[in-house]
């Protein structure tokens, strides 16, 4: 037991703090919060792959080559990849346990899923997307950092490739997607900006505010908000591997960015509803007036086949985009989380935001 003399002594240096803390909060509020700071290290480099069992090492050795002389981690996220990219990376995180980090989905949950896993568990300054397929060099992340130290009032840093070499169609395709968007959303999205970014931590605690299940990350990005500053930078041939992201990913992931972040289409539907019973009660007076100066004799059939099947046809639309905006809000309901670990390595409990 604590003998009473030294009991005293330890009430009286507590009294003490709290009256001292005391004086502190009045005369300089500021002095109890920097005894408190957090310092955080430089950078985390988040990398989503999947089956990219050539590119991961490679990777690896680039990003430590360029980002040698600053505090960073990688984040790996293996994206529910079916061939030896978990092997891989299980050697790298061996190799190098204090800088890289792992986290293994149970399955296959998309990019998007994955960006936000990385960005969940970040810890530094500065945050940045880079693909696994070496396509993006990492070569460019000092400059982008640089940047960010250079001018306090820039938030983001986004890379902008316009002279990627893409056939004609594709391009074209890309260009209508963005100069459609852009028509029916609140929201400016720029034209050909990738997912190779880097974020200030302000950035990432917002982005991670939005916990949606169907995520569009290009269109969350222009969403949140803040300054952002485009770089140009060149897109790297890919040496190993092949693209993850077929025509028709493209199309249903442009789609998906569509119905997430505009509802003119319902809107749309319902224009084109008024336009088409507006045209049926023209129609229908010039029927009337044809039939009290020529008699009853009114074709028809050609016609009135011609009005079921645009009317039929804009309607099977109108019910489609309603679905679809129904689906997403039926999925949402779920709160379905937007991916499953199965398993993570280099990560503390507490290092989630």
């Amino acid at each position: 037991m604590i003998n009473r003399g030294l009991q005293v002594k330890i009430n009286t240096f507590l009294k003490f703090i709290k009256i001292s803390h005391y004086y502190l909060l009045q005369h300089d509020p500021k002095a109890c919060y920097n005894t408190v700071e957090v310092e955080f290290m430089k950078l985390n480099v988040i990398i989503p792959c999947m089956n990219e069992e050539e590119n991961v090492i490679p990777l690896y050795e680039k990003l430590v080559e360029a980002l040698d002389e600053i505090d960073f981690k990688l984040i790996f996220i293996n994206d529910g990849s079916t061939d030896k990219t978990t092997l891989k990376l299980k050697e790298i995180w061996e190799h190098d346990k204090k800088r890289v980090g792992i986290i293994n989905f149970s399955r296959n949950f998309g990019k998007d899923a994955a960006i936000y896993a990385g960005l969940l568990h970040t810890d530094a300054d500065y945050s940045v997307i880079i693909d696994g397929d070496l396509q993006q060099n990492p070569k460019y992340l000092i400059n982008m950092m640089n940047h960010l130290d250079k001018h306090e009032d820039i938030d983001i840093v986004a890379m902008v490739n316009s002279k990627r070499k893409e056939n004609f169609i594709v391009k074209f395709l890309k260009w209508g997607f963005y100069t459609f968007i852009n028509m029916i959303s609140d929201i400016r999205f720029a034209k050909g900006v990738s997912d190779f970014r880097m974020f200030r931590r302000n950035v990432v605690e917002a982005i991670c505010q939005l916990s949606e299940n169907n995520r569009f990350s290009k269109g969350i990005f222009s969403w949140i908000g803040f300054n952002t500053h485009l770089m140009e930078y060149k897109v790297e041939d890919r040496v190993s591997g092949r693209s993850k992201f077929s025509f028709i990913g493209q199309w249903k992931y442009a789609f998906n960015g569509i119905i997430n972040f505009s509802v003119k289409p319902l809107r749309l539907a319902t224009f084109f509803g008024l336009l088409s019973a507006v045209a049926a009660l023209i129609y229908f007076i010039v029927i009337i007036v044809q039939t009290l100066v020529h008699g009853t004799d009114v074709p028809g059939y050609p016609s009135l086949l011609c009005a079921i099947l645009f009317l039929g046809g804009l309607q099977l639309i109108a019910i489609g985009t309603l679905g679809e905006y129904m689906s997403k809000t039926y999925l949402e309901s779920k709160k379905r989380p937007v991916y499953i670990a199965k398993s993570k390595f280099g990560f503390k409990d507490d290092d989630i935001l």
